[in-house]
């Protein structure tokens, strides 16, 4: 996987972020969700590298990245600061301009950085999320059967880390294979990166803290931006999964076109992973709109 790119740790942000560098021409920077790794994108960056200098990160608490302890309000896992580590790693490396393709909890991480940091971003791409404060205050049976773990982790620790790490290996395989395609689109060696990474030390505080921020912090500063009319302002891709929860349950593109100004998007024939279950179908819409 990933051939022709350098494997980097480096200190951002006050955390040591593990990232993997490849191609040439402008930046490109590639976020992942939950409970994966960096390893998501491992079917489409060497056809993006390309075209990009491609930047695939672990988010802090995740993959080889540094997982920091808690703290009480659970800010050094809000969105806001995760986006700090993501500009900054960026500008590390040469970019202070550059495009994001995210996934998941990845999106929710890039949503933050190009509202608070609109100058950085050129062009965004988010796969398969909806606003997360609009996805709390819609939330319905079906949400909350589909997407249990949501809630699950948000509770008070050390409970939901310690049955995490009771089994870590069962509990990723039931998140990942709880989804409509089940474990088919992950290659065996992306799966076994996967399992490794959850099982480091850290790795259950980190998911967990990630939720938390998600569902305090994190929505008071959504709230904020909505009360003093901020918007997305750049080029805007969203494109979810015609099989999975999000576009079942929400209106991903309407509730988008509330909070960003140029936004278009569409549904894929995929569930919720869609860089591992339609990577070619992916790369047809985020080159064009890239480039």
């Amino acid at each position: 996987m990933f051939a022709g790119f350098n494997t980097v740790q480096r200190q951002v942000n006050g955390v040591q972020i593990a990232f993997r560098v490849g191609g040439h021409g402008p930046g490109l920077l590639l976020i992942h969700g939950h409970p994966q790794t960096h390893v998501i994108w491992h079917k489409v960056a060497g056809q993006l590298a390309e075209h990009f200098t491609v930047v695939v990160a672990d988010l802090r608490g995740y993959g080889d990245s540094e997982k920091p302890e808690a703290v009480a309000d659970h800010s050094n896992y809000s969105k806001r600061e995760m986006a700090r580590d993501s500009l900054r790693l960026m500008s590390s490396l040469g970019f202070e301009q550059f495009s994001v393709l995210a996934h998941d909890r990845g999106a929710r991480v890039a949503h933050r950085l190009a509202l608070d940091h609109p100058q950085a971003i050129t062009r965004l791409v988010m796969l398969d999320i909806a606003p997360t404060l609009a996805m709390y205050a819609q939330t319905n049976e079906a949400f909350a059967r589909a997407y249990w773990h949501w809630f699950f982790l948000i509770r008070p620790a050390p409970l939901p880390e310690r049955l995490i790490e009771a089994d870590p290996e069962q509990y990723l395989l039931s998140v990942m294979g709880s989804r409509s395609a089940g474990l088919q689109p992950f290659t065996a060696q992306a799966l076994a990166e996967y399992v490794r990474c959850i099982k480091l030390p850290g790795a259950a505080r980190g998911i967990c803290e990630d939720y938390r921020a998600s569902a305090g912090i994190d929505l008071e500063h959504d709230r904020e931006d909505i009360a003093a009319g901020r918007y997305l302002n750049m080029p805007v891709l969203l494109l979810w999964g015609a099989e999975g929860t999000v576009g079942r349950c929400f209106d991903p593109l309407g509730e988008w076109q509330k909070v960003a100004t140029d936004v278009r998007g569409q549904a894929l024939p995929s569930g919720h992973y869609i860089a591992e279950e339609v990577p070619e179908l992916l790369l047809e819409h985020v080159l064009p709109f890239l480039r």
